[in-house]
């Protein structure tokens, strides 16, 4: 994967996505999910996230209760440690990793707690979700990180 070709093309792609998304937004299409739905089928179809990983390079999840305790578990280590070990508070109050890129990734791409990542990193790039139309402005954010969420926002403006 050429992440500096993809972060090249994000940005030059980036204003027309805006306009299309604020479209998208107005329009309330009913079909939305299906659509995306489908798109993300497509796409993770072509796409092996192992070849980029750039969600885990360069961005953070949010890190609820839940996902502190059952990474400790998985760690074996108090949530306390684990917290203060890999853990800031963001300026939204939301525990986010403390650096980039994430401490459980490997040179290999492989996520060392896979079994056990955050919410947020399973539902990761969150275009098979319900209710699409709620999480667009995430959506467009996303196509600057995630190339399978900028190919799956072309397509999509391809038949909407």
């Amino acid at each position: 994967m050429d992440l500096e070709r993809f972060a090249s093309d994000a940005i030059s792609k980036k204003p027309g996505f805006q306009k299309f998304i604020s479209r998208i937004k107005r329009k309330r299409i009913p079909h939305l999910d299906d659509v995306f739905h489908s798109l993300h089928e497509e796409v993770f179809e072509e796409v092996d996230c192992l070849t980029c990983a750039n969600c885990c390079k360069t961005t953070s999840p949010i890190f609820i209760g839940a996902d502190i305790d059952r990474i400790s578990r998985f760690l074996k280590i108090k949530p306390s440690a684990f917290t203060e070990q890999y853990l800031k508070i963001d300026n939204e109050g939301d525990y986010v990793l403390k650096s980039s890129p994430c401490a459980f990734l490997g040179a290999d791409n492989y996520c060392s707690i896979y079994e056990a990542r955050p919410r947020a990193c399973r539902e990761y790039p969150h275009t098979n979700r319900k209710k699409m139309h709620q999480i667009l402005d995430l959506t467009m954010r996303n196509t600057q990180v995630c190339p399978a969420v900028l190919q799956i926002v072309e397509r999509l403006e391809k038949v909407i």
